[in-house]
Order: C-alpha cells, then sequence, then structure tokens
C-alpha cells in the first residue's frame, strides 16, 4: 500500500507545502546564476525514470555556458571540487545541494520521488549488466539510499548496486531513514565531490554538445 498509493501522496504533500520556499530559493539564486554570465538559470537534462521512461529533470545551471561534458572511464560524470567548468555560485549551490532543489517541479509532475534511485542518462542504459536495469523499477528520487550514506564515495556500478538494495529493502522506515541521513549529510557538506584515483580515466563525451553542457 505504500509503495504504490501513499508513499506518492507523500511526496506530492511535501513538495507542494516546500513549493513556496523554493521560490524565495530561485527569486535569490536565480538572479545570481544569470547575472554572473547572461546564462539560463536552469539546467534541464534527458533522465531515465521508471520503466526506462526518459523525461527532462530540472537542475540550477552551475557550470559556465559550453562547458564541455566530461566523464570518467565508467561512463559516469565526473564531478571535482576543483572544475573549472563550475562558476563561483556554481561551485556555492554544488556543495549546498542548492542545485538539486528544482527537482521539487518533476516531483509534482510525477517524473521523481523525493527517495529513490538517482537517474541515470538515457545513454547509460546502453552501459547496464546483469540485474542492473531494475533500478528503473521505481521512479528515481531526488536522494536515495546511496546518495544518504555513500553520496559520491563509490564507483558508479556500485551506486547501482546500492539502488538494487532500496529496491529490495523498501519500506516507509527506511525511506524515513534516508530523508534524515541525507539532511545531515547535507547540512555537514559530507562527500559531496567523487574522490578520482589515480588510474581513473577522465573522457570528452562525444554526446557533450547534444545533451548536456557538462552538468550532472
Amino acid at each position: 500500500m505504500y509503495k504504490n498509493f501513499f508513499k506518492r501522496v507523500f511526496d506530492l504533500n511535501l513538495a507542494l507545502i516546500a513549493l513556496p520556499f523554493w521560490f524565495i530559493i530561485l527569486v535569490i539564486i536565480g538572479q545570481i546564476i544569470y547575472f554572473q554570465d547572461k546564462g539560463p538559470i536552469f539546467y534541464n537534462a534527458p533522465r531515465l525514470g521508471k520503466n526506462g521512461k526518459v523525461f527532462k529533470m530540472y537542475k540550477f545551471r552551475s557550470m559556465k555556458m559550453n562547458a564541455p561534458d566530461l566523464r570518467n572511464e565508467d561512463g559516469s560524470t565526473f564531478n571535482a571540487e576543483d572544475d573549472p567548468r563550475l562558476t563561483k555560485i556554481g561551485k556555492f549551490i554544488r556543495k549546498t545541494s542548492l542545485d538539486e532543489t528544482p527537482q521539487l517541479l518533476n516531483i509534482i509532475k510525477g517524473d521523481m520521488s523525493i527517495i529513490g534511485p538517482r537517474p541515470d542518462l538515457p545513454e547509460h542504459r546502453e552501459l547496464y549488466e546483469g540485474n542492473e536495469e531494475r533500478k528503473l523499477e521505481i521512479r528515481p528520487g531526488v536522494t536515495g539510499y546511496n546518495q544518504a550514506y555513500f553520496r559520491n564515495t563509490v564507483p558508479w556500478k556500485e551506486r547501482i548496486q546500492n539502488d538494487i538494495y532500496y529496491i529490495d529493502h523498501f519500506s516507509c522506515c527506511l525511506d524515513i531513514k534516508i530523508f534524515f541521513k541525507t539532511v545531515i549529510s547535507v547540512l555537514k557538506r559530507e562527500d559531496v565531490y567523487v574522490v578520482q584515483s589515480s588510474g581513473n580515466k577522465i573522457i570528452l563525451s562525444s554526446e557533450s554538445n547534444k545533451n548536456s553542457n557538462g552538468e550532472m
């Protein structure tokens, strides 16, 4: 009952309650983003949703205009604190996770949930192996089990397995634990950036001009 009905009810109610507060963030952050380089406020990118349906996910733009799309060797998006593609306000909203707040709109539309697997790029579906496509069984989330407990400290493939663990242990109690653990992680600004190993290569994706302006 929780999975099929109450989770959506909770998502929608909490998103609608948070929406007026988000408008305040939009007015303040939106102006700073625009006046730093006169570019768009939002970064909208295709993502894989429930059952593989592609939707447009909303974020505040944190990178400079026409930034190249860099990927790690495993296909995941490059993310580092000293990334020169980030704007000044972009570094701040990444560290504070304010860049993710426009996804309230995705929750209201029904594309996303508050808690769930973080959505991958559409082309990542071709890289799924074994049971990894199972992460598409439920709506993706603004935060999730992996983001709350590991954030960016584990490789992409391990994140997918953490997402599948969440699906297999799905419950209201687990969602509550993830929610409060996320709040603590965001306040402490823990593990925001991927720790790059010396052998991990950075690749310029051929999709950079099509999709993403380099954003995650």
